[in-house]
């Protein structure tokens, strides 16, 4: 089932560079320009994709159903209602994003987060939907992104083998045939020691589709990680400055992480090669550094080679020295001055 799965301009595949997505959430504080100039910094920083989320207050929730108690969580005491009502990105900004990060050589797209979002990002032509890891187990919303016929990125956040299982049945029996799971953990921010990338090559077999990575940690180096363990996309919410706040600003990358991420990551990738031994065609120029057998002191014809007049030095002229000890006590076949590689003819 898994194979190449083209997006926009860009591909996802095992045989293509990762998948970088700069997620915007609610970064934008409220602010359209704001918006805008997280679009213009991630296609600076070499981005692969903008990516937003389509909801509104009264879409997730009720005024009054929940209110966050959690010391260790960043909205702590935030009635939820509230919290979507300030992180949420007016839909009617959507197309004029969406127009700017075309400009600006990204893909855009969005999660949406109820049916009426998938409805209003169809009228938008987005070119994927990605599914958040709390919305894994909506089925109704899970169907109906499938029948888009689009391709699906979905995270497996707060989700169990067989919750991922059975979303993937509902979005293959809808029609759904490029998916790419996220592994991802649902904390904000996440730790290293709980994102268990290790799970990223199990996903894939068990799941036969290509895998990323959704990241809640500070930094990259879970991110590049990800890679050498066969994440085909990374998303990482992105931001202008941390200091200026907002609701996921404290857990995003900054403009130079995600120039980094997008350079490292390339470079991880195309270290990864494959499973090669011996010596490469690029490193035949460097043989020379090898070590080999010397004559390192004016030698007369018929005199014996000890350690006083051999000895394994730089470079590689003259017989291996693995060969060392087998042409110790052997006699000089001429006369040899310092400096001289030892070679079979010699001896």
């Amino acid at each position: 089932m898994k194979r190449d799965i083209i997006i926009g301009d860009r591909t996802i595949g095992d045989k293509h560079l990762p998948f970088i997505i700069a997620e915007m959430s609610g970064n934008h504080n409220q602010s359209l320009e704001r918006a805008l100039a997280i679009v213009d910094a991630a296609a600076e920083t070499g981005a692969h994709a903008i990516k937003l989320q389509t909801y509104t207050a009264d879409t997730m929730t009720v005024k009054g159903a929940h209110r966050i108690n959690d010391k260790g969580s960043l909205w702590n005491g935030r009635e939820l209602y509230d919290l979507y009502q300030e992180a949420y990105t007016p839909w009617e900004w959507h197309e004029p994003i969406f127009k700017r990060a075309k400009e600006k050589g990204l893909i855009a797209f969005s999660s949406p987060f109820d049916e009426s979002a998938v409805e209003f990002l169809h009228t938008l032509d987005v070119p994927v939907y990605k599914i958040a890891s709390f919305e894994n187990t909506d089925w109704p919303l899970l169907e109906k992104v499938a029948g888009t016929g689009k391709p699906i990125i979905m995270s497996t956040g707060v989700a169990s083998l067989a919750d991922i299982d059975e979303a993937m049945q509902v979005l293959r029996s809808n029609g759904a045939q490029d998916i790419v799971l996220l592994k991802c953990t649902s904390t904000y921010p996440a730790s290293p020691e709980n994102t268990n990338l290790l799970t990223i090559p199990s996903m894939e077999r068990v799941f036969d589709c290509h895998i990323g990575l959704s990241d809640h940690t500070m930094g990259i180096g879970v991110a590049m990680a990800s890679v050498a363990l066969g994440a085909k996309v990374i998303e990482k919410h992105f931001t202008l400055d941390r200091k200026e706040g907002g609701v996921d600003a404290a857990f995003s990358i900054e403009p130079d992480e995600l120039t980094s991420l997008v350079v490292e990551s390339e470079r991880a990738f195309l270290g990864l090669g494959k499973v090669q031994y011996g010596v490469q065609t690029a490193e035949e120029k460097s043989k020379i550094f090898k070590r080999s057998i010397y004559v390192i002191k004016d030698t007369k014809k018929g005199e014996y080679f000890t350690k006083e007049n051999l000895k394994v030095i730089r470079p590689g002229d003259g017989l291996p020295p693995k060969y060392f000890n087998r042409v110790l006590g052997r006699k000089a076949a001429r006369d040899f001055k310092s400096g001289t590689p030892l070679k079979w003819e010699l001896i």
